[in-house]
């Protein structure tokens, strides 16, 4: 949980950078990991815990030049050097010694990254500064980003409770965006909705159910009826809200059993179950 890095790029206070990092723990863990073979951490907490860690963070910090970096990631000469020396703190992760209570003082298993694309730019100087400091490159596995409601070409943003779904939303609130907010693929009527058919590519509601869908039968049937205008927009809508609203209901139920007791035993550095010899 990268609370420094909430720290550095937002009006936020220590405490609430790490309540953070806490919250979001509490969402991943109600998604269903098993304790036995996860390990969370806060880099605040962590750093300071893990020898192993923090000289990997000096290690790649010497092989990483000011100009690299203000290249990579756009720094400026007004940026505290917080900012500059984070992109060490996020690439160390990727070196397993950096866990020895997980993989002792091994150095060659390799990393597996999934991450959004925003992300790469870290990831690409990790691999690039590994092989200088003895490590195997890691890997990265690009996951794709939530459309906003508005559309493809809108951004989603947290200030903005309309601009996409949250896990906090209630049935009601799912059914109330979706219905006013989810751009449309849809013609501009009825009649010429069932003569030509719905856009797919752009529909929102059509995107999130590739998402959430689980039935592949089902979606290929959904995208032929709307496409060919035999199903309408609300009709797709509808489709929507019913996948939505047990799943986010259910992951509220689990997310109310995660207490901070549970988070504490995630973030806990140990051995799992697995052994690495």
């Amino acid at each position: 949980m990268t609370d420094d890095e909430k720290y550095l790029w937002k009006d936020l206070t220590l405490d609430q950078a790490y309540g953070y990092a806490v919250e979001n723990a509490k969402d991943i863990i109600a998604c269903g990991f098993d304790i036995k073979k996860t390990f969370i951490f806060s880099d605040l907490d962590y750093m300071g815990m893990s020898p192993g860690f923090y000289k990997n963070v000096v290690k790649i910090q010497k092989h990483v030049t000011f100009n690299q970096v203000k290249g990579i990631f756009g720094f400026t000469d007004s940026d505290c050097i917080g900012k500059i020396s984070f992109p060490a703190i996020q690439a160390a992760p990727s070196f397993s010694n950096s866990f020895p209570q997980i993989f002792r003082d091994q150095t060659d298993v390799q990393c597996l990254i999934p991450c959004a694309i925003d992300q790469d730019p870290y990831f690409r100087m990790t691999r690039d500064v590994a092989p200088r400091i003895g490590y195997p490159k890691p890997a990265l596995l690009h996951s794709t980003f939530f459309p906003a409601l508005q559309g493809a070409q809108t951004k989603m943003s947290a200030s903005d409770p309309n601009s996409s779904i949250f896990l906090t939303d209630t049935a009601k609130q799912i059914k109330t965006k979706v219905n006013k907010h989810a751009f449309s693929g849809g013609r501009d009527t009825t009649e010429e909705h069932r003569q030509f058919g719905g856009n797919c590519d752009v529909d929102v509601s059509f995107m999130y159910l590739t998402f959430f869908l689980e039935d592949d039968d089902r979606l290929e049937q959904i995208r032929k009826d709307y496409t060919s205008g035999a199903m309408l927009t609300g009709e797709l809508k509808k489709e929507l809200i019913e996948v939505l609203q047990p799943l986010i209901a259910e992951h509220q139920a689990r997310r109310k059993e995660v207490t901070d007791e549970i988070v504490k035993e995630f973030m806990t550095p140990r051995k799992l179950s697995y052994d690495f010899e």
